[in-house]
């Protein structure tokens, strides 16, 4: 069966502080690290209500510390909010401190608001436009010290100097990330949950095109999905309401914590409105575990992707771990991790 793993992004609920959404994401990594997972990650996001982790490499740090099994890695850091040295130097210790556990998931939007980009890049430079193959180029150059002659960074090393960079993934939503991916010969991850972009065309352009490299002899692409499984399909359809809801919300560019089923449930619903939700669901995974297993197997089919890569948005954050524990039963994540 295809191996699973988890993307998390420490969600907010309206009734659950950010600060407890942390707690959850600790309590969550044990959780799975018993049910076969292989991956857990987190992800990088500013000022939104939602989302209560702004630095995956502290939290990387705290899983990692908690769990035995499961690689914990970024999903992803935002490279431009960041100095490339910066980013070697923390995961070059989290590799120091977990060898042979850690992830680098690199991405290249923001991860936030154009005044939040601003605040988190202000101070780094004055630059314009899209400069991630330029940060990219920089972070592997502090790996691989091959800066030119004369460059000052020839004096300047990332320590600790005895750990290399763990692995490179690079993430994305569109044709851009598969095509360089496979071009500098990196893992890839394609984020399926809220891309408009065909998954199916990225996943096996990146498979088709990928290029050995000192990073990766074979390429190995990741599918991000939301999932949100439960005992019956009725369950798991009422659980849903809430991420019905908060999207619905979002596509209006309000960035709110996951409101609960009941107040999901009683929203007078218009029928624009619940056209919207329709449409979105083409992006969530609903049902009983055959359910989402059935509904999931025609994309894997068609991507072939070497791991599925689960994100699971509820408001009750035992019935998101009942969520995990089911799809790790029916894909056989706990009987091939034993």
């Amino acid at each position: 069966m295809i191996p699973l793993s988890v993307l998390d992004l420490s969600v907010v609920t309206t009734g659950t502080k950010p600060a407890a959404a942390l707690r959850n994401s600790i309590d969550l990594a044990r959780h799975v690290d018993g049910l076969g997972y292989v991956r857990y990650w987190l992800a990088e996001h500013h000022n939104l209500a939602s989302v209560a982790s702004p630095a995956p490499d502290v939290m990387i740090g705290q899983i990692a510390a908690v769990t035995k099994h499961l690689r914990v890695g970024s999903g992803g850091v935002m490279l431009p909010n960041h100095a490339p040295l910066v980013v070697a130097e923390r995961f070059k210790m989290l590799e120091a401190l977990f060898p042979g556990r850690i992830d680098l998931g690199l991405g290249r939007a923001p991860g936030t608001d154009g005044a939040t980009a601003y605040a988190l890049r202000s101070r780094l430079d004055r630059r314009e436009g899209d400069d991630f193959l330029e940060r990219l180029h920089e972070l592997i150059l502090w790996e691989t010290r091959e800066f030119p002659a004369g460059h000052p960074y020839n004096t300047v090393v990332a320590m600790p100097d005895d750990t290399k960079l763990p692995p490179i993934w690079l993430l994305g939503s569109s044709d851009y990330s598969s095509e360089l991916a496979a071009q500098v010969g990196m893992g890839f991850a394609f984020a399926h949950h809220f891309a408009s972009h065909d998954a199916i065309d990225a996943m096996v352009h990146y498979r088709n095109r990928f290029q050995p490299s000192a990073w990766r002899a074979t390429p190995h692409a990741i599918l991000a999905v939301a999932v949100i499984a439960a005992d019956t399909d009725e369950e798991a359809e009422r659980l849903a309401s809430s991420f019905d809801l908060n999207r619905l919300r979002r596509d209006r560019g309000q960035y709110l914590p996951l409101p609960s089923v009941e107040e999901a449930m009683a929203y007078p619903y218009t029928d624009s409105e619940r056209a919207s939700i329709l449409r979105n669901r083409s992006r969530l995974f609903v049902g009983s575990p055959a359910t989402v297993q059935k509904k999931l197997q025609p994309l894997i089919f068609a991507s072939k992707p070497d791991e599925l890569m689960v994100i699971t948005a509820v408001y009750d954050h035992e019935a998101r771990k009942k969520s995990y524990s089911l799809l790790a039963e029916a894909f056989g994540a706990a009987k091939s991790a034993a």
